[in-house]
């Protein structure tokens, strides 16, 4: 009995000792194809000096991730416990060593011929274990049209900043038809489903069906092999993907295919029409929601993080705790009866969008139903309107601090510096901030305002707050490539204005973007700042001043465009102002001469930005129309990216210019012709002693509206003219007629 016991316990010694050795060997393999797609990337955003580097593994440091940089031997040896890890050693290196800078709008990446390395070896530790990315409206207002070289550089981007829970919508079309198609459904059922790839976000929210398509299946075939690159490297630098997850928004024709099916109609209210809502408690949810997680897994894999949103920016139809209870567990349950390891990664934008509805009791009851440690709650616009503050902390889930900010894709300098570099580890100090697990991005639209989310990432290694002027200073070195005691200037006047927008919900409009009105704020399109508008052309003049000394950083030539476009956005609105008051005044001559300049205003602005590729419309529709393989989808997918920033819905939508852009191509082709149609129709009314009749204009400016998004003129892909010299002519042009202007308006 003894020996046999040996014998057993030998055999099973033997099992354990085969399986690690291996593990072993497969995390060596694995670890060696990671090492080489590490050196491609290093090699990828610094070709000519990538041989300078070499990457090693190390582990996590009591659960943490950890980077660390050494010179050894004349080499910089950049270490970590993962790809994310081990790309952010190579951002501090750049930074901190080499005073470079990499941001979606100019980088500095001019190494010194010799990289340094006489440094003091390097050891930072991340105290937050998620690191999220994108909110479901990125995918849409920012990128509707990547491709994967696109796509390339964003994940890149991600490892950089540390980056390693990414949201991952892309191809999810593809699992939709496909679970559709094997329940019975026909592809004339999924076409009145599926909606244009500019609205893919609302689609998957519940939102709205089908709108702008149907979707071509080229579309379909070629992003569900996009989502595969995208995974594939998204997993080699050791993040993990947040994949979605049935939240039980069905297609319309599931009602009379399932005419028991407990099915709730809802509506977003924004001009689009009935979505269907398949109530959790009915059997069908599970048996979708499994298919579904089956069908994403057999092509995508998983990390096992599922997003799902039920009643996004709609309520429930029962607002008892024993109801969302009830709701909440059943939606899990269709997650976890595929994947008994399924953790749901809630948007927490509904507790902030209806605090009326989610109440501490409904609040409970939705997250108490879910185990803890299988739930993350994503407190989406913490830096204005956090609610774990209000919450104790979601009620013990773990939960994230995100940085918001951007609405809609808008241009515009905004944002909330001293939140951004103080609150999240004010957070994570807090007694009260229970289960505080990570810090993310959550904007809207991306490429823009560049500094604020280099800002947040810098709070991605470190546990204390940033102290922000230093980290200023260091930011315009990196850069402007050198120290510059204007842009020092500049930069504390941002901060102190632009980049404290307390007193703002989201980005302030130009009034030029919104249709034309004598109001200064309408619906989607509010003007007002918190900041006295004449502070930023001290900021200006600082811009002007350094531009022969920085003229050649990529970063500044971006920034003073930024700043100028800026100035002169704001301008506009008491230049309406006086519009306005000659108009009622019946004095032509100032009328005449007030509607002159802001015209010339949006044509100097779109001069302007024109000479800066972020600022391009042509870009954006250009890429639209590469994904069409004839000329019905090329003209389709155009209609979709013109739509998506103008009118967003159809000629009536009630949130036209919801996503405006300050985009050259864009002010003098759409913004300007409202606005000239608007002047024509005032002009008619004074010649001819009448009334504006502005419910007939408001007809005739949605006929323009909708002939231009269904047009095909074309707009320059390439930007045009010198930003620097452009700038300065505006300043002379605009500076002292600027101030005037705005004491006219104040008196």
């Amino acid at each position: 009995m003894i020996f046999s016991e040996n014998n057993a316990l030998i055999k099973n010694m033997n099992f354990v000792l085969s399986i690690l050795i291996m593990t072993v060997f497969s995390f060596s393999v694995d670890a060696q194809i990671h090492k080489k797609e590490l050196h491609e990337f290093i090699h990828r955003i610094i070709p000519h000096a990538s041989s300078n580097f070499d990457v090693e593994y190390i582990q996590k440091e009591n659960g943490n991730d950890v980077f660390e940089i050494e010179s050894v031997e004349g080499k910089i040896v950049l270490r970590g416990n993962n790809g994310v890890s081990v790309a952010s050693a190579l951002k501090y290196y750049l930074e901190h060593f080499c005073h470079n800078i990499i941001t979606w709008n100019g980088s500095n990446l001019k190494l010194p011929s010799s990289l340094p390395i006489d440094f003091k070896k390097v050891h930072e530790i991340s105290p937050y274990k998620y690191r999220y990315n994108f909110n479901y409206c990125t995918f849409n207002y920012s990128m509707s049209w990547w491709d994967w070289e696109r796509w390339q550089k964003e994940i890149d981007w991600m490892a950089l900043n540390g980056i390693n829970m990414p949201l991952a919508l892309t191809g999810q079309e593809a699992i939709w038809q496909e679970v559709y198609l094997d329940m019975g459904f026909t592809q004339e059922d999924i076409d009145g489903f599926l909606s244009a790839p500019t609205h893919f976000a609302w689609l998957w929210m519940g939102n709205l069906d089908g709108w702008g398509g149907p979707l071509p299946q080229n579309w379909i075939d070629t992003h569900k092999e996009l989502q595969k690159q995208i995974l594939k490297r998204e997993r080699v630098f050791g993040m993990t993907s947040v994949l979605p997850a049935f939240s039980g928004h069905v297609l319309p024709a599931l009602k009379d295919k399932f005419p028991n099916a407990k099915i709730i109609k809802t509506n977003w209210g924004h001009g689009f029409d009935d979505t269907y809502m398949l109530d959790a408690s009915d059997p069908l949810f599970t048996s979708i929601g499994t298919k579904f997680l089956e069908a994403q897994t057999n092509a995508f894999g998983t990390d096992h993080l599922y997003s799902a949103d039920t009643f996004n920016e709609n309520d429930p139809p029962s607002n008892t705790p024993e109801f969302l209870a009830a709701m909440s567990k059943k939606i899990y349950h269709s997650m976890s009866n595929y994947d008994p390891e399924a953790i749901w990664v809630m948007q927490g934008w509904m507790f902030s969008y209806n605090s009326k509805y989610w109440q501490p009791s409904q609040m409970k009851a939705l997250l108490n139903a879910i185990p803890d440690e299988n739930m993350i709650i994503l407190d989406l616009f913490s830096e204005a309107h956090p609610v774990w503050n209000q919450t104790k902390a979601f009620y013990g889930k773990p939960w994230i601090w995100n940085l918001l900010s951007n609405f809609g894709g808008n241009i515009g300098l905004f944002g909330r510096m001293r939140h951004v570099a103080y609150d999240p580890a004010m957070a994570l100090h807090d007694p009260e901030s229970g289960n505080m697990a990570g810090i993310g991005l959550t904007y809207e639209g991306i490429e823009q305002n560049p500094a604020l989310y280099q800002l947040m990432t810098e709070n991605v290694w470190r546990s204390e707050a940033i102290n922000l002027d230093a980290w200023l200073k260091r930011y315009t070195f990196n850069r402007y490539g050198k120290k510059n005691m204007l842009m020092d200037k500049a930069w504390q006047i941002l901060k102190n204005t632009v980049y404290s927008s307390d007193a703002n919900l989201e980005t302030p409009e130009s009034v030029i973007t919104g249709r034309p009105t004598f109001n200064v704020n309408t619906d989607f399109t509010v003007t007002t700042l918190s900041y006295d508008p004449l502070d930023l052309i001290e900021a200006w003049e600082y811009f002007i001043k350094a531009a022969d000394s920085l003229k050649n950083a990529e970063g500044f030539k971006y920034d003073i465009v930024d700043v100028t476009r800026q100035v002169l956005a704001n301008y506009a609105t008491p230049l309406q102002q006086q519009i306005a008051q000659a108009y009622k005044e019946s004095d032509k001559q100032k009328y005449d001469k007030y509607s002159k300049e802001f015209l010339d205003l949006i044509s100097d602005m779109d001069a302007l930005l024109g000479t800066t590729k972020d600022f391009l419309l042509g870009p954006w529709i250009a890429d639209a129309r590469k994904w069409g393989i004839d000329d019905k989808e090329k003209d389709l997918y155009e209609f979709n990216a013109r739509d998506l920033v103008t009118l967003w819905g159809d000629r009536n939508g009630p949130i036209h210019d919801y996503s405006c852009r300050q985009w050259s191509g864009l002010l003098n082709g759409f913004y300007k012709a409202r606005w000239e149609l608007f002047f024509n129709d005032l002009d008619s009314c004074m010649k001819n002693d009448m009334p504006m009749d502005y419910k007939a204009f408001e007809e005739k400016v949605k006929d323009l509206e909708w002939k231009w998004v269904n047009s095909h003129d074309f707009y320059p892909v390439n930007p045009s003219g010198d930003p620097i010299a452009i700038s300065k002519e505006l300043y002379k042009k605009y500076e002292t007629r600027i101030k005037y202007v705005y004491e006219l308006t104040e008196n």
